[in-house]
C-alpha cells in the first residue's frame, strides 16, 4: 500500500537517492545532473524538504520505501500569494503505472488550496515528455507557453512549456 506525506528532514538521504535516480533516468526532465545532486550535502536536503510557510514536499512511500517525489512552493509576496508552482515529480520506474504521479499532485494540489489557499497552481514540463504532459493535461493542467531551449543535456537543447490549473 503506497501512503502520501509531506516528507521531514529525517527522510532527506532516501530524497537524495531518488533525485539522484531521476537525474540518471530522465536527463531531460530535471534540471540538476546526477554529480550536481550527488554533491549537494544532507544538510542541504534536509532544509529543502522542511515543510515551510510557503514549501511542502510529499513523498510516496511503500512501506518504507520512498517511491515518488513532488514539491509545492509559493512566493510569500502578497501580490503573487495566490499562486503555487509544482515541482520535482518523479517516480521512481519500478513503481510507475500504480496512479503514484497522480496521487502526488492531488496532495500539492489540495495542500495549496487549503493550506495556503491558492487559487492557482503552475509547472513547467519537457516539452517532448509526452507522458508527462499528458499526466498534467488529466490533472487539470493547460499549456499557456512554451520556453524555447530552456534546457541543455550535453549539446542538445529542450524547449519547456509553462501550464497552470485554476484551483477555484
Amino acid at each position: 500500500m503506497i501512503t502520501i506525506r509531506p516528507l521531514c528532514p529525517d527522510d532527506a538521504e532516501r530524497f537524495k537517492s531518488l533525485r539522484v535516480l531521476a537525474a540518471e533516468t530522465a536527463p531531460a526532465s530535471i534540471w540538476p545532473t546526477p554529480d550536481e545532486e550527488l554533491a549537494r550535502p544532507i544538510e542541504h536536503m534536509q532544509a529543502r524538504i522542511e515543510t515551510t510557510p510557503v514549501q511542502t514536499v510529499f513523498g510516496a512511500f511503500d512501506g518504507e520505501v520512498l517511491a515518488g517525489i513532488t514539491g509545492v512552493r509559493r512566493e510569500p509576496l502578497l501580490k503573487v500569494s495566490h499562486k503555487a508552482t509544482i515541482w520535482g515529480v518523479f517516480v521512481n520506474p519500478a513503481y510507475r503505472g500504480r496512479g503514484i504521479a497522480q496521487a502526488l499532485l492531488t496532495a500539492a494540489s489540495n495542500h495549496a488550496s487549503e493550506s495556503w489557499h491558492v487559487v492557482q497552481l503552475m509547472l513547467c514540463v519537457n516539452a517532448e515528455n509526452v507522458a508527462a504532459k499528458n499526466l498534467y493535461l488529466s490533472q487539470g493542467f493547460r499549456t499557456f507557453g512554451v520556453e524555447p531551449r530552456a534546457m541543455r543535456v550535453g549539446d542538445r537543447f529542450y524547449d519547456e512549456e509553462h501550464m497552470c490549473k485554476p484551483l477555484r
